[in-house]
């Protein structure tokens, strides 16, 4: 190797180099890990040397290097993701996002794909679901994009439109759809009565929603409600301090989460029932879903491992970390899982995606690909992690694009008969 390549190799593999003191920083890693990645180390050098020297033409070490940034990041896990210049600004000077939003929660599976889409927002009206693949947005591709940067440029003035295309099944035959983004203002929490049982719907745990459920609930136990449904498929808008919170009102002792770095006792924060908690004792049942994602979770798990409800529905996704942003050199950063949280017995709600590599996305002219995808939307494995699983399992219903929702909810009548059959025990 020249010393003018050596050279080109080093100042080329700065970037790489901060990823390993990051890593530093995160936690020791053993004795062994850190003769791999020396070995990984070398294997690039050696990559970026024969590029610079043998590719048939002249190399854009540019755009060469942002992808090889990009893919490092995107190894790590769907929310993790290589920062621009531009976008370290923005999130240093605490630049808010502009009012008007779609109401999508995306993770990357190849694409972008949805985890949910907000209630009464443009994509419920527009009838997209879990699932879905979105391949590009006004006209950009999102094979290479990160969720950071997606859910950023679906962001937008109230009122401006956004062209989105969504794969459901068949790639062959996508869907291009115009949305208004709008300044969401749907309730997080709803109720009503179903005979003697009162159902909650959740749909974003934002600031004030304890104080909400405590209010839908107490109205209806002044209605009669002798039991809860309370509804978490497609939820997972909001924070994880919201969904603590509101666990606290069902759980009257016992650890309810636990938050952790690398290690479990990296500054593991443990959260725990308070004196005065568990101010709502009726019986509960969770409704679940494969859109149940991240703060709903939490409350979830903390529900289900304090024996105060069982979950009903389809496996949850399993996203449950925590982003930082990590300075690297000329600017540039890390949008950074450096925390998840685990749930009460200390089981992690979301791990490495190990699985996602045995997964694929809906090829042209598949005839199985609409089923395909339900599967892989309800197997979180190949797209986070372990998540939750119900105590009693129940699919949401295949639904073509464009057809209406089925009149009957099948996982809410399997819900309020379980209620029923408890209470004649």
């Amino acid at each position: 190797m020249t010393l003018k390549t050596r050279l080109s190799v080093l100042f080329l593999s700065t970037p790489v180099l901060a990823f390993v003191v990051v890593g530093g920083l995160m936690g020791k890693a053993s004795a062994g890990n850190d003769d791999q990645s020396l070995q990984h180390l070398r294997v690039f050098e050696d990559v970026v040397s024969l590029v610079l020297s043998n590719y048939v033409e002249e190399v854009k070490v540019d755009r060469v290097m942002e992808g090889a940034m990009r893919g490092l990041a995107d190894g790590l896990d769907p929310d993790s993701a290589y920062l621009s210049a531009k976008q370290v600004r923005d999130i240093e000077a605490s630049t808010p996002l502009p009012d008007g939003e779609v109401g999508l929660e995306l993770t990357r599976q190849f694409y972008l794909r949805v985890i949910a889409a907000r209630d009464g927002s443009p994509a419920a009206k527009a009838g997209l679901q879990t699932g879905d693949y979105v391949r590009g947005i006004d006209g950009k591709p999102t094979r290479d994009m990160s969720v950071f940067e997606g859910s950023r440029l679906l962001r937008g003035q109230p009122g401006s439109k956004v062209t989105v295309t969504i794969i459901r099944g068949n790639a062959a035959d996508p869907h291009e759809l115009v949305l208004v983004r709008e300044k969401l203002a749907s309730p997080a929490v709803s109720g009503r009565a179903i005979g003697d049982a009162g159902y909650v719907r959740i749909a974003s745990f934002r600031p004030n929603v304890a104080a909400e459920v405590q209010k839908v609930v107490a109205d209806l136990a002044k209605a009669g409600a002798k039991s809860l449904v309370i509804d978490l498929r497609r939820t997972a808008d909001g924070s994880y301090e919201n969904a603590v919170a509101a666990a606290r009102l069902f759980v009257k002792s016992g650890t309810l989460a636990i938050q952790a770095g690398r290690q479990q006792t990296d500054a593991a924060v443990q959260y725990a029932a308070k004196p005065g908690d568990g101010a709502i004792d009726l019986p509960a049942v969770l409704l679940v879903s494969a859109g149940t994602a991240g703060p709903s979770e939490v409350f979830a798990a903390a529900l289900k491992d304090n024996h105060r409800a069982e979950l009903i529905g389809e496996h949850t996704i399993g996203r449950a970390g925590v982003q930082k942003l990590v300075k690297l050199p000329e600017n540039r950063g890390l949008w950074l899982t450096y925390a998840r949280y685990f749930r009460p017995g200390g089981k992690p709600i979301s791990t490495k995606p190990a699985a996602a590599a045995q997964a694929r996305a809906p090829q042209a002219g598949d005839p199985n690909a609409v089923q395909r995808s339900t599967q892989l939307a309800s197997t979180t494995e190949a797209i986070h992690g372990h998540g939750l699983e119900p105590d009693v399992t129940v699919d949401e219903p295949d639904v073509e694009f464009g057809a209406p929702a089925p009149e009957k909810d099948l996982v809410l009548d399997t819900a309020i008969e379980r209620l029923k059959t408890k209470k004649a025990a």
